[in-house]
């Protein structure tokens, strides 16, 4: 087997090199264009000339153009056509403005509103992006400073603009920065509009013909705007209208400790003036990470998903004897939270916790209220846990899966909206990513964290933690554990790699783990599931993506797929059992049968 493999891998290097040797050979010639085309500024070309020993180093930089993929770019900041810089940032907004000049007049006067959150140039790729909208006579609606993605969203809507942009690179390290394109419905791009604005940006490949100005002469043509506050204090409001229960946090806020960290990022002021407005006055916010600053100094990864990230927040939760911790990613679309139990302990909670906790509440005090809709429905991913099936059967809505990424999430929204068939309650991912209510159709971290202080307020009054109250769901619903795995593959030789993976298990799929049968295979590319014991098949009726999914005869199952912003294949596993210590003895097992089988492929 591992010789068949062997074989294939090199067929599949060899076929990738002769269809790329021309690229690949090309690309110390474009280093050098770059280092004397007047295109370029001095700054940098001096950076590129520091490099000049370093072969290794250029290739990287150079041995292709940053791929504009479906939620747009994201990579290491830097000169070159790999990196992210000013030249790149304008290729990308010189593409979509040609896709929205395409739409027409009417598309070009409503504009795109822009954002940017507090990493490193994210303020300068934001200034040059309105003002190549500009030169192409394209209204761009700029934010005065920093402002979470979720704003954005909101914003493009307000607005009525056609399109929306983000600078941000979420939660990478502060090495990383990126751009994130939305469309008039306040998603991210999706089908088809992503091929056909990702073709406009590839078929860009002359800088010089990327159109720019200043911004004086873009204020004076009249396409560059600021956006005033009155759009912040427009979405505070559409919060608000979002709470459920005001009368248990006007019992419970106070004596309810909330510990809050921004990470540096852009959650800062949104937080607390949400939780301050709706009644919450006993928030600490970490003071050495209040302050936005792209190189996340306190932090080696600004990811609330990372126990290391809450390093400090602990600390000053043990001294204020907080209930609640929770974190905003530098683009405040991502929440982490840690609780304290019954014992003094503190524990962290998954995305999929989060979502969990926050559907069962959402839905049963709606219905204990009398204001359940019969055609509610609630939205998560083929990734997220197979727990959300039980909660919302359990209430009578329907549950909607979409692939992994928030803006499949605010695509259903948007079908939700035309087709009027169903109401949209509650949303979530596992990569935690929470959205209640519709003022935005992405990822929402500042709603999220009303959310939960209104849900750690209620548990409160009916003196429950929220760890207490996570336990409670799995005693009644199963236990349902779920984690997820990373193989990072840097480089030309890991993109070669992660795609030996995907071809060796989708041509030769495995038929069992450690034992235990596999039931299926989706496979979202072809969009065929494959039913090994029956040996019939279906179709996934989703998007096609680069995704396998497999069930098992246990009722457990692992998918892989490939990570849209970082050099790494993503393995995830759910489990399911009648107790805690059996579910975890079952994802230990599958977990460790999977990344055997992966590393085997690779080895």
């Amino acid at each position: 087997m591992k010789i068949l493999q062997a074989m294939m891998f090199m067929r599949m290097i060899n076929k990738h090199i002769k269809c790329e040797m021309g690229e690949m050979m090309d690309y110390y010639t474009r280093y050098k264009e770059w280092q004397s085309d007047s295109t370029f500024d001095k700054a940098t070309q001096e950076e590129l000339r520091s490099i000049s020993n370093n072969d290794k180093e250029i290739e990287d930089r150079f041995y292709r153009e940053l791929e504009f993929g479906t939620g747009g770019l994201r990579g290491k900041l830097g000169a070159g056509t790999n990196r992210i810089n000013i030249y790149t940032i304008r290729k990308a907004t010189q593409g979509l403005a040609e896709y929205i000049i395409q739409e027409g007049e009417e598309a070009m006067k409503r504009g795109v509103a822009i954002a940017h959150d507090s990493r490193r140039f994210s303020q300068e790729f934001a200034d040059e992006a309105a003002r190549v909208l500009a030169a192409n006579n394209i209204s761009a609606y700029i934010f005065d400073g920093l402002r979470p993605t979720p704003v954005l969203s909101y914003a493009v809507r307000k607005l009525k603009a056609i399109s929306g942009i983000v600078i941000t690179a979420s939660h990478n390290p502060p090495e990383y920065n990126g751009y994130k394109v939305y469309w008039e419905d306040g998603g991210q791009i999706t089908s088809p509009k992503d091929k056909e604005i990702i073709a406009k940006v590839n078929g860009i490949t002359d800088y010089k013909l990327i159109k720019t100005i200043t911004r004086n002469e873009a204020i004076d043509n009249g396409f560059y705007h600021v956006i005033s506050s009155v759009m912040d204090d427009d979405y505070i409001e559409e919060l608000k209208k979002l709470v459920i229960d005001f009368e248990v946090i006007k019992q419970e806020a106070d004596k309810l400790t909330i510990v809050y960290t921004p990470l540096h990022g852009t959650g800062n002021i949104p937080v607390r003036r949400i939780l301050k407005e709706i009644g919450f006055n006993n928030v600490h916010v970490v003071p050495e990470q209040e302050i936005p600053d792209g190189n996340f100094p306190t932090v080696p990864y600004p990811n609330p998903e990372d126990i290391k990230a809450f390093e400090l927040a602990l600390s000053l939760a043990k001294k204020k004897n907080g209930d609640v911790i929770m974190a905003t990613d530098p683009d405040a679309d991502r929440l982490g939270v840690i609780v304290k139990t019954k014992d003094g302990e503190y524990k962290a909670l998954t995305g999929n916790n989060i979502g969990i906790l926050l559907m069962d509440y959402i839905l049963r005090r709606k219905k204990e209220l009398g204001i359940l809709p019969e055609n509610g429905a609630v939205i998560s991913t083929i990734v997220s846990t197979y727990m959300s099936r039980n909660i919302a059967k359990n209430f009578n809505v329907k549950l909607f899966e979409t692939l992994t990424g928030f803006k499949y999430i605010g695509e259903k929204i948007k079908e939700f909206k035309a087709s009027g068939d169903h109401e949209f309650l509650f949303g979530f991912e596992e990569s935690y990513g929470v959205l209640i209510g519709t003022h935005a159709r992405d990822k929402d971290a500042i709603v999220a964290v009303m959310g939960v202080a209104e849900l750690a307020a209620y548990y409160k009054a009916q003196n429950m933690t929220l760890y207490e109250a996570l336990h409670m769901l799995y005693a009644k619903y199963g236990y349902f554990i779920e984690s997820l795995q990373g193989i990072t593959l840097k480089g030309k030789e890991g993109v070669l790699k992660i795609r030996h993976i995907l071809t060796t298990l989708r041509e030769n799929p495995p038929k069992e783990i450690n034992g235990i049968k596999i039931i299926s295979m989706r496979d979202y590319e072809s969009g065929i599931i494959a039913n090994f014991y029956t040996g019939e098949t279906s179709t996934t009726k989703l998007p096609k993506s680069n995704v396998l999914y497999y069930d098992l005869e246990d009722g457990s199952w692992f998918c892989v797929r490939p990570s849209g912003t970082e050099p790494k294949v993503k393995i995830y596993f759910g489990v399911n059992a009648d107790s805690e210590f059996d579910a975890k003895e079952k994802i230990n097992d599958l977990e460790e049968n999977v990344m055997a089988l992966v590393n085997n492929i690779i080895a």
